[in-house]
């Protein structure tokens, strides 16, 4: 035991040795670089900018102002946010002594302690990138990041970090503590456009601060960490976990007694907006505009978007990246005067909520948060632009507000025979077939169970009947690694390790899709097989008529032309002859398709004409059967009426054909397969006969029990 004390002594002692060195070599390092480097003169100057910053300041430069604007696609004014500066400006005397002390529990333990720049902090900061290799980890004291949130951008710059610091320093020296916490207070942004306490207590509980409790005060001082993170609309249950930890940080630090402790730990947080708030902001639009607009900032910035990532590692130091300039993005949206011209069209907006609402008024049951349990989205692409003109994210219930979530693109269910399209026959069409191709519908070990099998058939007989047994088939020669590969191209979000398995063929996720990536995808095979980011942003101007962003809507190439064409002509067809029928327009060519999941818990319609792409999901949040639920249904008819009132004086326009396949362009392009890839021989079905009565198969019926993947509860997007 004592060889053991020793030895740990010993150790110990050459740690502090080594790091004694190592500090010493950083230290000269510094100098020398400093000195001899070039950079003297520049460090000065940045040195002086920071000290004439803070010496010209005055409260009026701690006050802040929000402003936002956005247009529809033809001018007119969507929304309009304007605080006045002083309106929820709130002295140090009228802050909760709770507020100031949960802040310094979780953001700055040594606030009263250091002259701006607490060197611990740093050190440890240091450690952490040096373990992690991320640039993000913490170290700033709460004056450096009210230094970085009134003077500087979020970069990562060394001059901007530099900076920072003096800035810190400077402050310190001029302001009070209490006048630095007060001026902190009332400048951190609380997500969803509210800047400082008084806003986010108005914003999120309806009440003064000197109402709120102990628990609702740490849980509005967990969101400015990461609002995107923390935000309490999207990531509800993440807010509650910080507010935990700032409970039990401010419990251990002495500041608040076990009793008091257990009481607020266990309070039930309920989020109360006001009705100003409600009406004013963040409907299905707002929330869609506003994270179009903040993504957009961010490309201009550099950053680079992704979805899928080489190791756990890399996906957490992406995402505090990510959140991180999210929130800064999402500050400028709001507060800079920016004028954010979209491409929503009102009028089509309008059109969309109401078919919604119309087909599914006959639902009224509501649950626990006051939103009925019956619930669809839908999305709405202009062909033309690949720009997004509505988007619906559910049905429309005016008292809810600001807390109706916007599952266009927040939230991803299964999309059932949807996908069939998108992972199994266009790429089945770009290995060189075509929709007369003779596939096989016959019964498969393993696979999905029918009540009639047709043998032979056309590939587009395949599709018109949504014949599972056939996709399931061919999607095991395509393989799930190729046929997902497609929707990661097209940045679907949610593809898992657990989805590469044949069952997605027939729409079984782990997670699933949005109505935001279906209609991209659908939008993609419209357009020849190039697909165009889905967003509704075309420009952002700043307060002195600059422009800071304009879209430009490259497109990359997902499937080959003629592989898109044939999908179209099929899809077409099931428009015309097959499951997609119900939903047909009179008089406009449309090209769409079905969905419906295992128990009839998810309906589905994605479809679209020369003009526009539609993609419409109807189900419950938390997945269960309904009865009568289909793609053919609700969906469908909801696509239809929308798709009827849109088109409305539009001249009809046929969909481009795709090249025939020549023999030499086949042997050229398309050199023949292994043997083991042919369709299996069987006998074709005779012209005309139909299915023995009462054994129609069921579209978008899943595999047997067993062969599901499984179904998760429905889950919205983080930070975003």
């Amino acid at each position: 035991m004592a060889k053991k004390k020793k030895n740990k002594k010993h150790r110990l002692f050459w740690f502090l040795v080594k790091l004694q060195i190592v500090l010493m070599l950083v230290v000269l390092a510094g100098f020398l670089y400093y000195n001899y480097g070039g950079y003297a003169k520049e460090i000065q100057e940045i040195r002086k900018d920071a000290i004439r910053l803070v010496r010209e300041s005055t409260q009026t430069t701690f006050i802040p102002s929000q402003t936002s604007i956005v247009y529809d696609a033809n001018g007119q004014l969507i929304s309009y946010i304007k605080g006045e500066k002083e309106a929820d400006y709130v002295e140090y005397e009228d802050i909760p002594a709770d507020f100031a002390a949960a802040m310094v529990s979780i953001e700055d333990k040594r606030f009263y302690q250091h002259d701006g720049i607490d060197f611990l902090a740093l050190i440890r900061s240091a450690k952490a990138v040096l373990e992690s290799g991320s640039l993000s980890q913490g170290g700033s004291t709460i004056t450096m990041q009210l230094a970085r949130n009134i003077y500087l951008d979020n970069g990562k710059r060394w001059e901007r970090k530099l900076k920072e610091i003096f800035i810190a320093v400077e402050m310190e020296k001029l302001y009070s503590k209490n006048k630095i916490m007060e001026y902190y207070l009332n400048n951190i942004y609380f997500a969803n456009g509210y800047y400082g306490i008084q806003a986010a207590c108005t914003g999120y509980f309806s009440c003064e601060l000197k109402e709120l409790s102990l628990s609702q005060i740490a849980f509005l001082c967990a969101i400015p960490n990461s609002p995107s993170r923390y935000d309490p609309i999207v990531n509800y249950d993440n807010t509650i976990a910080r507010r935990d930890r700032i409970l039990s940080n401010m419990y251990e630090d002495g500041k608040i007694d076990e009793a008091t402790y257990l009481t607020a730990i266990h309070e039930e947080i309920v989020l109360q907006p006001s009705q100003e708030i409600k009406s004013q902001r963040n409907n299905y639009v707002d929330t869609y505009v506003y994270y179009c607009a903040t993504r957009a900032l961010m490309e201009m910035q550099g950053f680079e978007f992704k979805e899928y990532f080489a190791s756990e590692e890399e996906k957490q130091a992406y995402y505090e990246e990510y959140d991180e300039l999210y929130a800064d993005c999402q500050k400028q949206i709001y507060a800079e005067g920016y004028k954010i011209y979209t491409s929503i069209d009102l009028n089509k907006q309008e059109a969309l909520q109401n078919s919604l609402n119309t087909v599914l008024s006959g639902f009224t049951d509501v649950g626990e948060n006051g939103a009925f349990k019956m619930q669809g989205s839908a999305v709405c692409i202009d062909n033309e632009t690949g720009y997004v003109v509505a988007i619906v994210g559910g049905r429309e219930q005016n008292e809810l507000g600001i807390y109706t979530l916007n599952r266009a693109y927040q939230s991803h269910r299964q999309p059932g025979s949807s996908i069939k399209p998108l992972i199994v026959y266009t790429p089945f069409f770009e290995k060189g077939n075509t929709p007369d191709t003779i596939v096989v519908d016959e019964e498969i070990e393993g696979g999905p169970s029918m009540s009639y099998y047709y043998g032979e058939v056309t590939a587009r007989f395949a599709v018109e009947q949504s014949l599972n047994p056939t996709a399931w088939k061919l999607y095991s020669q395509i393989t799930p690694e190729v046929g997902l590969q497609y929707l990661k191209n097209m940045h679907f979000k949610e593809i898992r390790s657990a989805d590469y398995v044949l069952a997605t063929a027939l729409g079984g996720f782990n997670r699933g899709t949005s109505a935001l990536e279906m209609a991209s995808g659908y939008a993609t095979l419209e357009n020849d097989g190039i697909y165009r980011t889905p967003t509704c942003i075309k420009k952002i101007v700043d307060a002195a008529e600059n422009v800071v962003y304009v879209s430009q809507q490259e497109g990359t190439k997902i499937y080959g032309e003629t592989a898109a064409r044939m999908m179209t002509d099929v899809l077409h067809s099931a428009m015309t002859n097959g499951t997609g029928s119900v939903a047909a327009l009179e008089g406009i060519p449309c090209a769409g398709k079905t969905g419906t999941t295992n128990d009839n818990k998810d309906g589905w319609f994605v479809g679209y004409t020369r003009y526009y792409t539609t993609s419409v999901w109807v189900g419950c949040d938390l997945p269960k059967t309904v009865e009568g639920l289909g793609g053919s249904t609700y969906p469908a008819q909801i696509w239809k009426d929308y798709m009827t009132t849109i088109h409305e004086g539009l001249t009809p326009m046929n969909f481009l054909p795709y090249a025939q396949l020549s023999p030499e362009f086949m042997d050229q392009y398309y050199p023949p397969e292994s043997e083991s890839e042919e369709p299996v021989e069987g006998e074709a079905p005779v012209e005309g006969e139909e299915p023995v009565e009462g054994e129609e198969p069921v579209e978008g019926e899943e595999p047997a029990e067993g062969e599901n993947p499984g179904e998760e509860v429905l889950e919205e997007e983080p930070g975003l």
